[in-house]
């Protein structure tokens, strides 16, 4: 199904207005297009708190996938529904590292209870792992552990998976800004710190890198394409923001193209840094060369989550569950996420909800 010019137009102009964009985007957003998009060929990335919510995405639904990309986060279930582990044993190591094989328990307890997805479909996933080795917010560690883990998960480990460590990079995702960007891309930060944004100004394409690496051999399906604000209640759930982006190429508003879904990090949303990640994560300039649409949910800070932060350790359950299901099918979050894509996958316009 295509989208309206207009509609279009409306919703560049929007997110062009500057430092008020998200503002505007709650006002006038409309909802989730219905694209028709590929049912099969879908990715999910993500960065820090986005990388472990990739993840847990990724083993929940691996049948739903053919590829993950995390980038500066630790192993799959890690928090084990527990802050006080997230912050010592899954950021930092006080408590030491976490174990593997109780993560694996832990993967099959819900295996045995159908809350995750099949091995068979999980092990022919393809994984790209990222991790600056200067990282003080996520351990290095902890991304050596998340590629073992994906290491014993998949068929041909040497052949689904690529692991990067990054020399002298801090926590975040790198970029390389284009050269008529309006911001300066050392105003980010540089790849040590990251400014207040986790946006690295490396001059490193690390979303290319990624996205070649989860579609080897892609053809070239290049045209232009907008970044459009939507209004994100018809997926309520906790943590989530009024409003999401999405990415759409021109080649892609008649259906068949695949989605990626992009998960932004702690501190990463529109509300924190305006449009600086959707707009220039690098995700756009791939899309747009090979015919992928790009949906970039948002998340809300709050008492519960300040930071704006994926539920990678189990808030948006917490309060009415001993032990929050974040990280299984049955996750509020998750649940409301694969709702988004069932409806870019969708050939319709009806509303796709979850509850809270």
């Amino acid at each position: 199904m295509g989208i309206a010019v207009h509609q279009r137009r409306l919703m560049a102009a929007l997110i062009l207005l500057g430092s008020s964009a998200a503002a505007h985007a709650q006002e006038e957003a409309p909802g989730l297009p219905a694209l028709g998009a590929a049912s099969d060929q879908a990715s999910v990335v993500g960065v820090s708190s986005g990388g472990y919510m990739a993840s847990q995405l990724a083993v929940a639904w691996p049948e739903r996938f053919s590829g993950v990309g995390v980038l500066a986060a630790g192993p799959w279930g890690c928090a084990q529904g527990a802050l006080s582990l997230a912050l010592n044993q899954c950021m930092m190591t006080r408590r030491g590292l976490p174990s593997l094989d109780e993560l694996e328990q832990r993967r099959e307890r819900y295996l045995s209870l159908d809350q995750v997805g099949s091995q068979d479909a999980l092990s022919q996933l393809r994984a790209f792992v990222w991790h600056g080795d200067a990282d003080e917010t996520v351990s290095p560690a902890l991304g050596d552990l998340l590629a073992q883990q994906w290491q014993g998960w998949l068929e041909s480990p040497e052949q689904q998976l690529r692991y990067v460590q990054r020399a002298n990079t801090g926590h975040g995702w790198p970029v390389a800004m284009p050269k008529d960007a309006p911001i300066d891309p050392q105003s980010l930060g540089d790849c040590h710190n990251g400014g207040g944004s986790h946006v690295l100004a490396c001059g490193e394409d690390v979303a290319g890198e990624m996205m070649a690496w989860l579609y080897p051999e892609r053809e070239t399906n290049a045209s232009e394409g907008e970044l459009l604000a939507f209004d994100q209640s018809d997926f309520a759930a906790k943590g989530f923001a009024d409003t999401g982006y999405v990415f759409v190429p021109e080649a892609c508003e008649a259906g068949g193209c695949p989605v990626t879904v992009a998960l932004h990090g702690c501190q990463m949303n529109a509300e924190a840094i305006d449009d600086t990640f959707v707009r220039y994560s690098g995700l756009n300039r791939w899309a747009a060369e090979h015919g992928q649409v790009v949906l970039y949910p948002q998340a809300e800070s709050s008492m519960a989550n300040p930071q704006a932060c994926w539920d990678w350790w189990g808030f948006a359950e917490s309060t009415w569950q001993i032990n929050p299901l974040h990280d299984t099918r049955d996750g509020t979050q998750t649940q409301a996420l694969m709702a988004m894509l069932d409806h870019l996958q969708s050939a319709t316009a009806n509303k796709a909800a979850t509850a809270e």
